[in-house]
């Protein structure tokens, strides 16, 4: 393709090598260029807007002042691929790899267990790689700050903290590295028991040996290229412009040209780290003709600290920001600097490393957004913004006026932010931040405050007051008319009392505002006010008066602050989390090769940490392979007038729309189109999908469908509504024994709750995708999916394509996570992509984007309980009535199965003679609930135990006594009359409680509780029996083809298609699945076969009759640790019966045994 007239060359290297580029278009991302272009496609595609780290890749560019290269961590779904222009760019292919030479980051990560599904690791590796380039020995706290920009949704932060940790020069408390033991496992540990132990056999704590990891070699990294060193020192200061179909990028070299820029195209944005013009603009379509590239202007990145205050460029990234406050608060006095202090406090709370590495302080202040941690502090620090344009210079206040939009207050047409100037603090003044949010670090906050007084000298009159708040309305909201009423008032409760009130009825939090939880806003707003009175009067009375409370007179204007509100202005800390596994030693003369019993790394970990191992979207480009978008409804509940897509079809590359009509078979059930016809019963629903020849084209034209509606009623969407309309999906489930009705006649008291749980969302870090291929002759297809559930996809394709189950073959070779939201919906996908194929003759292929995946799905479902329960004043439970309803979505999907899931685990471990439980499955306007993790067991468990707690409280008991007297501690009947043998569950809740030394550390937690008035603290202990099993007999069964080659050594395993059963529901299904042939074929009774000389995959051309797996993830080949089960071989008796297993036809009985409360009896099954 020949390069677009007027477009200059790019020029940057990835992985060591050379990339020049002409024919760049300025709207494509470095993930889409390595991806698509280089075939790099370890860096995968997650989220799409830089917050889960899957696509971090090492950036890195020459400082001319240091003379150094400078390494950092970025997201590469948010980089323009224009904006690379001289740097280089290292991918996780770069770092190591299982065909030459893996780096010490990659071999720790994968044999710490850090790895399940893989989907995330070769971010969580490019972050830990970056950290180790910068500092080879870096701390705890740089470890945990490298990460945060980093989810991982399936193995847990700890065994990838631990991973790093091994780094760590201050990772303290083991002397592994000295002894190569964990202290730890040491005779007479907790996890290694002294010679006279009780227990029945040694336990070990060790998951993994320091010794056996390759050092790190700091030397022996890959140089700066030095082409780009030249090009660092000597720069070109010419314009370049890269020129696309619909932008055109310019990256001048000079102010001067970016001011004549400016001018030229006043409307066009300034571009540095795209984290906010990237994620804005991908849900909307939205598109500017040009773009503005400032990153190459040095005036931008200066910084100058004078008398009057500090000055820092706006396009200093806020990781460099971060570095020039730290400088400035280590050289100024403390009294110079609160408001740096306060600024530097909330970047380490804002976004994730890989963002602060991109985004740019000017663009920070200009996006204005409503939730921003820094600007409520500038706005209160009285910051200035410097503007620049052709005509001069200008300063403008950040103040009210601008952060509202007032235009007289704003940039005029041409201008642009060229500095931020933060003025120094003065004796008497005292500024703070303040922020609430789910997470400490890398969430978007509820409420974020910025706070400052400035009192006369000396005395607590106060001369000047200023508050700020984000995150109560569209941009950040100050309150002047409360701080003008408060001036001249001292400084004390009763002026405390009186700014709750003003600022409360200055500042209103709309009840329609995004996120919700007005009222918990407003009570935000109280809150940073009450802490930050807190927080001066502690500053005054510690640092203008030293010495002790009791050296201060009665007569001191500054009052006494009670030391139990102390506990306010302490901040949560965050820590390396820690953990201890302890599990039974081998056999000391057991065979090395033997793996039973052992700690055994992930068999694809190494492939997963350098990213070799291929997801659905990895699979190679096919010739001829199209793209599909999906259409979907934008009304809750409509009806379908037409659908119009002449428009979409006539854009360039758009090669069909598919439509219901296309489907030649069956379109779904009466109740669940895969294709909506006539009505659309929520937003999210597919009505038709576009085919076009890439992914951008198809997705252009799918907003150019134009779909009419005819909105109908009722619209429902809460539990509470769908009862009132009695809108439900199937009957009311019940079980019941005992009398109930009488039981609550002679009960000592009764008690009624209600419970409400929300919903949660599945997010496995791989959305939904597919690939189908179709073959020559008769219609036959393969498709490639992420999915918990083959046989269903091919099940849903051939029914719609109204062919025989034959002709579609499905293949899944591993899934990024899944947690059930992969049972169903693939198939609905797979379906819908298999028609576009069939009709067009090529290959398809449809990936969603992180918005469209959580649009489309459902995820758990948010459930309404109420209850009442009879007691008797001991706490003994007589009678316990509980009402259940969930929100089912649109169609039914798996919701009636969790309601009679959810109904068989009320009870829990708790033997109560008189029970009822009811239960009822919501019809609402919402894409359908589905399987998720505990499949209602959570749900059902926290309305169970909140009545128990309920109870406790009102016998004065604690929460352990009452659930120990109702605990089953007899062989008996549950609720669904299966024999249930407790001892185990006694034994376990025995041993917990022991352990966990529960009575001494809640008389710690009483004891701080005491001390503190604000902060507190709590531990519980909660049994829970989670019986196995369902309802459906088959569901029991598992199965699996090994295909066996001789050879002069012996057995060789070459292929191996196992299939865990789904009564493996709940637990990690992954580890289970694996572990077991690994000691079905182990070397000591297959000699010459090792585990290494495995090949998994999976097919449902030689795997028939898939029953789902709900784990946690899938991958082949997964097992942190082998479980202790009898391996079993071919041809050997079955070990849960007394026939003999044939060659060919697996046994059917569940092995191991399922737990003895298991709900289906699994007597029989052998045949």
């Amino acid at each position: 393709m020949p390069p677009p007239l007027g477009s200059d060359e790019l020029i940057f290297f990835v992985n060591g090598r050379k990339v020049t580029e002409r024919a760049v278009d300025p709207e494509v991302t470095l993930l889409t260029f390595l991806r698509r272009k280089l075939g790099l496609t370890g860096t995968k595609s997650a989220c799409g807007g830089g917050g889960c780290g899957a696509c971090t890749v090492m950036l890195s560019r020459h400082d001319p002042a240091s003379g150094k290269p400078r390494h950092f961590s970025v997201t590469a779904c948010l980089v323009p691929v224009c904006s690379l222009h001289g740097a280089a760019v290292t991918t996780v292919e770069g770092v190591g790899s299982v065909r030459s030479r893996i780096h010490p980051v990659q071999e720790r990560i994968a044999k710490s267990h850090g790895t399940q599904c893989g989907f995330c690791t070769p971010g969580m590796v490019m972050s830990l790689y970056t950290l180790l380039r910068n500092y080879p020995q870096p701390s705890e706290e740089q470890l945990l700050e490298a990460l945060t920009g980093n989810l991982c949704r399936c193995t847990g932060y700890r065994p990838i903290l631990e991973s790093g940790r091994t780094f760590c020069s201050d990772s303290g408390g083991c002397g592994q590295t000295e002894s190569t033991r964990c202290c730890l496992d040491q005779p007479g540990g907790d996890s290694c028991p002294a010679e006279d132990s009780s227990l029945p056999a040694r336990m070990c704590s060790e998951l993994f040996t320091r010794a056996e990891f390759w050092p790190l070699d700091p030397t022996q990294e890959p140089i700066f290229p030095p082409e780009l060193m030249r090009m660092a020192e000597s720069p070109e200061r010419r314009t370049l412009t890269f020129c696309g179909d619909r932008v055109t990028w310019v990256s001048p070299g000079t102010l001067q040209e970016l001011l004549e820029l400016r001018a030229r195209h006043p409307d066009a944005p300034l571009v540095l780290g795209n984290t906010a013009l990237g994620p804005a603009a991908r849900p909307h379509g939205g598109v500017h003709p040009v773009l503005l590239s400032p990153a190459r202007v040095p005036e931008l990145s200066a910084a100058a600290d004078t008398s009057a205050g500090l000055t820092i460029g706006a396009g200093c990234s806020l990781a460099q920001v971060q570095d020039i406050l730290a400088k400035s608060i280590a050289k100024l006095p403390g009294e110079k600097t609160r408001t740096l202090q306060a600024l530097a406090r909330a970047l380490r709370s804002l976004a994730g490393q890989q963002i602060r590495n991109l985004a740019s302080l000017g663009g920070h202040v200009m996006s204005q957004h409503s939730y921003s941690d820094l600007n409520p502090i500038l706005a209160v620090g009285r910051a200035a913004l410097n503007l620049r344009s052709e005509g001069g210079e200008r300063v403008i206040p950040l103040d009210e006026n601008f952060l509202a939009g007032v235009a007289s207050a704003g940039l005029r047409p041409g201008e642009m932010v060229e500095s931020v100037h933060i003025p120094h603090t003065r004796k008497w003044e005292f500024v703070s931040g303040f922020r609430q949010a789910q997470a400490p670090k890398n969430a978007v906050p509820h409420v974020s405050a910025g706070l400052r007084v400035l009192f006369k000298e000396g005395t607590d009159a106060i001369e000047d007051l200023s508050i700020a708040y984000g995150g109560v309305g569209a941009t950040t909201v100050m309150a002047p008319r409360s701080c003008q009423q408060l001036l001249g008032r001292h400084w004390t409760e009763v002026t405390l009392d009186e700014a709750c009130r003003l600022v409360l009825g200055e500042v209103v939090v709309p009840g329609s505002i995004p996120g919700g939880r007005a009222e918990f806003r407003r009570t935000l707003l109280v809150s940073f006010l009450f802490r930050f009175y807190l927080q001066v009067l502690h500053e005054l009375r510690t640092r203008w008066f030293p010495g002790p409370p009791s050296a201060l007179s009665d007569s001191c204007w500054c009052p006494k602050l009670p030391d139990q509100f102390l506990s306010a202005l302490e901040d949560f800390p965050v820590t390396v989390p820690r953990g201890l596994q302890t599990y039974q030693s081998v056999d000391p003369q057991q065979p090395s090769q033997d793996p039973v019993g052992r700690p055994i790394m992930h068999l694809s970990g190494l492939k997963h940490a350098t990213g070799e191992a291929v997801f659905c979207d990895d699979l190679p480009r096919l010739d001829r392979e199209l793209c599909m978008a999906l259409v979907t409804s934008t009304r809750p509940h409509a009806k379908i007038v037409s659908v119009d897509p002449s428009k979409a079809l006539g854009l360039p590359e758009v090669v069909s729309v598919i439509t219901a009509e296309d489907i030649p078979g069956t379109n779904g059930t009466e109740g669940d189109r895969l294709l909506a016809v006539d009505e659309v019963l929520c937003v999210g629903q597919v009505i038709c999908a576009v085919v076009a020849e890439t992914d951008v084209q198809a997705k252009r034209a799918a907003e150019e469908v134009r779909v009419t509606y005819e909105d109908l009623q009722p619209v429902i969407f809460s539990i509470q509504d769908a009862i009132k309309h009695s809108s439900f999906l199937c009957p009311e489930k019940k079980l019941e024994q005992g009398s109930i009705e009488e039981a609550f006649a002679k009960v000592d008291q009764v008690l009624e709750g209600e419970v409400h749980v929300g919903g949660q969302e599945h997010f496995y870090m791989e959305t939904q995708r597919v690939l189908v291929v179709p073959k020559a002759e008769d219609r036959e297809l393969d498709i490639y999916v992420s999915t918990q559930d083959p046989a269903h996809v091919q099940k849903t394709a051939a029914s719609t394509l109204n062919v025989p189950l034959s002709r579609v073959t499905c293949h899944v070779k591993r899934v990024g996570g899944g947690f059930g939201g992969k049972v169903g919906r693939p198939a609905t996908l797979g379906a819908i992509a298999a028609v576009g194929a069939v009709k067009t003759g090529r290959p398809v292929r449809l990936v969603l984007d992180r918005e469209e995946d959580m649009l489309i799905t459902g995820g758990r479902h948010p459930l309404f309980g109420k209850y009442k329960v009879g007691f008797a004043n001991s706490g003994r439970i007589k009678a316990l009535d509980i009402e259940c309803y969930i929100n089912g979505g649109c169609t039914l999907d798996d919701s009636e199965l969790v309601t009679e899931f959810l109904i068989l685990k009320l009870e829990n471990a708790y033997k109560i003679r008189n029970l009822r439980f009811r239960g009822r499955a919501c019809r609402t306007n919402l894409p359908s609930n589905t399987a998720f993790r505990g499949f209602g067991f959570p749900q059902g468990a926290l309305v169970t135990e909140s009545c128990i707690t309920a109870v406790a409280a009102k016998c004065g008991l604690p929460p352990e006594k009452v659930r120990e007297k109702n605990m089953y501690w007899a062989v008996d009947k549950t609720i669904y009359q299966q024999a249930f043998n407790p001892e185990p569950l006694g034994r376990c809740w025995a041993e917990c409680l022991s352990r966990a030394n529960l009575k001494a550390r809640r008389a710690q937690a009483d004891a701080f509780n005491q001390q503190s008035h604000w902060r507190k603290r709590g531990i519980a202990a909660v049994p829970m029996k989670f019986s196995v099993g369902f309802a459906a007999t088959s569901f029991h069964q598992r199965q699996g083809l090994a295909k066996l080659l001789c050879c002069p050594a012996g057995l060789e395993l070459v292929t191996l298609l196992p299939q865990p059963p789904r009564e493996w529901e709940g637990q990690d299904a992954p580890a289970r699945f694996s572990s077991e042939p690994l000691q079905c074929i182990h070397p000591e009774r297959h000699p010459g076969l090792s585990c290494r000389q495995q090949h998994w995959c999976t097919s449902t051309q030689t795997a028939l009759c898939w029953s789902p797996t709900v784990g946690t993830s899938w991958d082949r080949g997964s097992t942190p640790r082998c479980s202790r089960w009898p391996a079993v071989s071919f041809g050997s008796p079955c070990p849960g019966c007394t026939s003999r297993r044939p060659a060919r036809r697996p046994c059917r009985t569940p092995w191991p045994p399922p737990h003895p409360s298991a709900l289906m009896s699994t007597a029989g099954l052998c045949r």
